[in-house]
């Protein structure tokens, strides 16, 4: 007997994801009487070819699938035909109610109701049941014997996982991202949303998304002339997580973390003056400004508001590359955040070793080095909450199927990154 997947619940409890009932037809040939009345039957409900189901029908084993995943009117009505050796089994599929919403977190579940990606499958534990059994007797043929007291063990359901997502702002953040996926006609938007003080996540966007009940059909209408090879590929760059599976040059978004290391060594004060021509040469390389006619005279507060590169490139020198890596390291950029999803990637960034003036210099202002959203996102928390290395999550909490909670989900937190004084 199968047992109900425990349901993921958003965190006002929004049912992201359930189950819907099916059924599994199968025959059992010992039991069979006129094989060409149960084929022509199973195959007119299931509307499959009627050869194909008289061979599953004649072929002699115990039991033999006809099909899977039918919904339950259809077994319902294959029930009341009450044919010998037709069995109806019912069993649980997932279901998404709102197909494409967080497809990349949710993640979805294989045929057999297992987690395949997100948090399907990185909660399997909390999310599968335990199934039950029917326990008969039966003759040599597999006939159920009359008479004969059968035991049942009830299955156990799933428990419900409570997650940080917010069904309402996740919905707007996805309206959010399609617009500027339109308007910029991008390739992908993704975004954001995060609780600096606990790591909570209310939103996590990677658009386009996919459909959930659908995992196997591309987003991109594209499926036409593809090899099968092909066609894997693409899906599995469709089920890819950006915000937490891909690195890119995090660029002037970087320069809070250049701003905090270097107020925290004290090597530049808010007062200090700075002069940007559009550009600074570092040993061979003139690196330039976003702004090619500079910015002029300006503090150290004006360059930040300009996102002056020169400025940044100046202060980053005067940390120096040892003390710039050891602020790398002290930040937690160098390890992962231990997020609870599948398959965060890590940071990639240059040996200390060979790190020289000009790579600290783009190092400052957020190039020639890779780490993933999730990974700034963290970093930027721990700048602004007063020094601590939280670690983002979705998971809150573990629920009984009857709303009783189970436990409480804890995630580690590092105190002490920075002083939280800068």
């Amino acid at each position: 007997i199968k047992a109900a997947r425990g349901e993921i619940v958003d965190r006002n409890g929004v049912v992201l994801a359930t189950n819907r009932t099916v059924c599994t037809i199968s025959v059992i040939h010992s039991q069979i009487k006129d094989p060409q009345q149960t084929a022509d039957m199973l195959s007119k409900e299931l509307e499959l070819d009627r050869e194909d189901v008289l061979k599953k029908v004649e072929k002699v084993s115990s039991m033999e699938k006809i099909k899977t995943n039918v919904d339950k009117k259809t077994g319902d009505r294959i029930r009341e035909y009450n044919l010998p050796g037709v069995k109806v089994d019912e069993d649980f599929k997932r279901y998404y109610p709102y197909d494409r919403l967080a497809s990349r977190v949710l993640g979805f579940t294989g045929s057999d109701n297992q987690g395949i990606i997100g948090l399907e499958v990185k909660y399997e534990d909390v999310l599968k049941g335990t199934n039950g059994k029917i326990l008969t007797v039966t003759d040599a043929r597999g006939i159920e014997l009359e008479g004969v007291a059968e035991d049942r063990i009830e299955p156990v359901a799933g428990n419900t996982l409570k997650t940080s997502l917010d069904y309402n702002i996740q919905s707007y953040c996805e309206q959010a991202a399609e617009k500027v996926l339109e308007e910029k006609q991008a390739e992908g938007v993704s975004v954001l949303l995060m609780n600096p003080q606990n790591g909570e996540i209310y939103a996590m966007v990677n658009v386009p998304e996919f459909n959930l009940n659908e995992p196997y059909r591309l987003n991109d209408k594209t499926e036409d002339q593809m090899t099968d090879e092909e066609r894997q590929n693409r899906l599995n760059q469709m089920w890819r997580n950006r915000c937490i599976n891909d690195t890119y040059e995090p660029g002037s978004t970087f320069k809070i973390i250049t701003s905090s290391a270097c107020l925290e060594e004290g090597v530049v004060s808010t007062e200090d003056r700075f002069f940007c021509p559009g550009y600074k040469v570092v040993e061979d390389r003139r690196i330039h400004c976003a702004k090619r006619t500079g910015h002029g005279a300006q503090s150290f507060v004006e360059g930040a508001q300009n996102s002056c590169n020169p400025v940044f490139i100046e202060v980053g020198l005067r940390l120096g590359s040892d003390r710039y890596y050891k602020y790398f390291k002290q930040f937690g950029l160098l390890k992962k955040t231990g997020i609870d999803l599948p398959g965060e990637a890590g940071t990639i960034m240059h040996n200390p070793k060979n790190m020289g003036e000009v790579e600290l210099a783009t190092v400052s202002f957020g190039q020639s080095f890779q780490i993933t959203p999730i990974q700034l996102a963290t970093t930027v928390s721990g700048i602004i909450n007063g020094g601590n290395r939280i670690t983002p999550h979705f998971g809150i909490s573990v629920e009984s199927a009857d709303g009783t909670k189970v436990r409480t989900l804890e995630y580690p937190v590092e105190s002490g990154i920075v002083s939280g004084e800068t």
